[in-house]
């Protein structure tokens, strides 16, 4: 009998609201199973706000990982946008991912406008997805930020 029919069959089920804590001990034991294979992990949370009318309207939003900057979301608000505060962002996300000891950056994109944005920053298209979101291209950048060692 293999492991997994050994349990009960109500181990298992999908939701959309996680147990409090789950996501911290699934990062737990990632970093502690990764350990061997890449010495400490330290991923630490990266936050570039933008304020306005005393609330936050936009913004980077990253992580840096062993020697990588992971840009999840970047969101410049409409009235900003072709200003160059898209452009800061990155490069104060990239200045604290360097200080941090990152040597490259990912990003990804659904919008063929943002592709073009991180082209113009230096970002080079490694990959896509097709139909993703469906009839559209799931798009995937590197960029390095450190020379090679």
């Amino acid at each position: 009998m293999s492991p997994a029919s050994a349990m009960p069959p109500d181990c298992f089920g999908a939701t959309e609201t996680p147990p409090p804590g789950m996501f911290e001990t699934l990062l737990t034991a990632l970093h502690a199973s990764a350990y061997d294979a890449t010495g400490p992990v330290d991923q630490r949370r990266l936050v570039v706000p933008i304020h306005g009318s005393g609330a936050v309207v936009g913004g980077l939003w990253a992580s840096t990982l062993l020697t990588w900057l992971n840009i999840e979301m970047l969101y410049v608000p409409e009235t900003m946008r072709r200003t160059g505060a898209g452009s800061a962002l990155i490069r104060v996300a990239e200045a604290e991912a360097l200080a941090r000891g990152c040597r490259h950056a990912i990003v990804d994109t659904f919008n063929p406008r943002a592709a073009l944005f991180y082209e113009a920053l230096g970002f080079i298209r490694f990959g896509e997805l097709d139909d993703f979101p469906p009839g559209h291209r799931r798009i995937y950048f590197r960029k390095r930020l450190a020379p090679a060692v």
